[in-house]
């Protein structure tokens, strides 16, 4: 079942803040790395790339938590569990989309190294359960 974003943490989410993706590695460790981040309805919606440890990691075990913690306001956070999916279809317009709304250039612009980059992958999170204080 999936769980509900409050209007807060959607708003929040909307807004270009960094949140850190925690994975599972292959011995059962985190894996935790900041990313650009977008809402699709309550699903939550990062870009990486095919190869890095986040996508190899969520191919073999699709749980997945996102903290989101606004910088003007540390003793706040949002913790969202759930699982993700992940797909090549969009991924190149996703990236684009992120580094425009973070840095206000296209990807291409931004990271002129990323043309040598393996192919984008959206990951799609879906909510099971939300905690925090946003």
């Amino acid at each position: 079942m999936s769980a509900e974003l409050s209007e807060d943490l959607k708003h929040l989410l909307d807004e270009p803040i960094f949140v850190n993706i925690a994975t599972i590695q292959p011995d059962g460790s985190p894996q935790v790395s900041p990313v650009w981040v977008k809402r699709d309805g309550n699903d939550v919606l990062i870009s990486t790339t095919v190869g890095r440890r986040k996508e190899q990691n969520l191919r073999r075990d699709p749980r997945v938590t996102v903290v989101a913690q606004p910088f003007n306001a540390p003793y706040t956070y949002a913790e969202i569990r759930g699982t993700a999916d992940l797909t090549t279809e969009g991924g190149q317009e996703l990236i684009n989309e992120l580094s425009l709304k973070y840095t206000g250039k296209p990807y291409a612009e931004f990271n002129p190294a990323s043309a040598d980059d393996a192919e984008r992958v959206v990951v799609r999170i879906t909510p099971r359960k939300v905690v925090g204080r946003i």
